[in-house]
């Protein structure tokens, strides 16, 4: 699902989600042949120069290039196939990561589910749950997240969607880890307690999630011990 301020992802696709030859299959119908040239380019350049040379390698350059090349609305499969392609491990994702644009830290995200089998790059999801940007977070709550984020952290990056207006369908695996979580029914009631006590609207999506904790009332699950504001285990401040 997008959600509003969000640049399109390729249609039918979501990076994170998709195996890479499978959105390589889609991107090459959906692509002008320029585009389609370029991104063939861009690949064979990582494949045959994985990792780092020199100060910057060239998969690095190409990543920059790739909204002006294949239109913002592929960009960030793009991005992901060519990440895949240079087969970056942890610490090349980390120096994009730590050197990129949003655009770049979004696709080294969406990245993830494909290139690192363990828990290896969760600092870099971390990180990104302490933003207000909400299409990173967004790409920060995806398959990596749902495989391997501990259920405390995860928690908070729940409710730091419903505090950001990340739809919860961005959520991988929400049904999976909400089940039955008797904590987050508590997080979320208190969260619910606090926005009716300020004349706030509890927003749809806590309802939806409560529903999967086997909770339906948030007056129940909340114990109305402490305020939330986005900050407590993942802050609201910018990285």
């Amino acid at each position: 699902m997008t959600h509003p301020g969000a640049t399109p992802v390729t249609q039918g696709t979501t990076p994170a989600r998709t195996p890479p030859a499978d959105l390589h299959r889609h991107l090459r119908s959906h692509l002008g042949d320029t585009a389609r040239a370029w991104l063939d380019q861009a690949l064979d350049e990582a494949a045959a120069n994985p990792g780092a040379h020199g100060p910057i390698s060239v998969w690095e350059l190409r990543l920059a290039e790739a909204g002006r090349r294949c239109g913002p609305e592929h960009a960030d499969a793009v991005r992901v196939l060519i990440l895949h392609a240079a087969r970056a491990d942890t610490d090349a994702l980390s120096r994009v990561y730590a050197q990129g644009t949003a655009a770049e830290r979004r696709a080294v995200l969406n990245a993830l589910p494909h290139l690192v089998p363990g828990p290896d790059a969760l600092p870099l999801v971390e990180d990104a749950l302490r933003t207000n940007d909400t299409r990173l977070l967004a790409a920060a709550v995806g398959p990596y997240t749902a495989r391997h984020l501990a259920p405390h952290l995860w928690r908070h990056a729940v409710l730091k969607c419903l505090f950001t207006g990340v739809p919860v369908d961005e959520v991988t695996d929400l049904d999976r880890r909400a089940h039955a979580d008797e904590e987050l029914a508590r997080m979320l009631g208190d969260y619910a307690a606090e926005r009716t006590a300020a004349g706030r609207p509890v927003p749809e999506d806590l309802h939806r999630v409560l529903t999967l904790t086997g909770t339906t009332d948030p007056a129940s699950a909340g114990h109305g011990t402490r305020s939330f504001d986005g900050s407590d285990g993942i802050d609201g401040k910018e990285s």
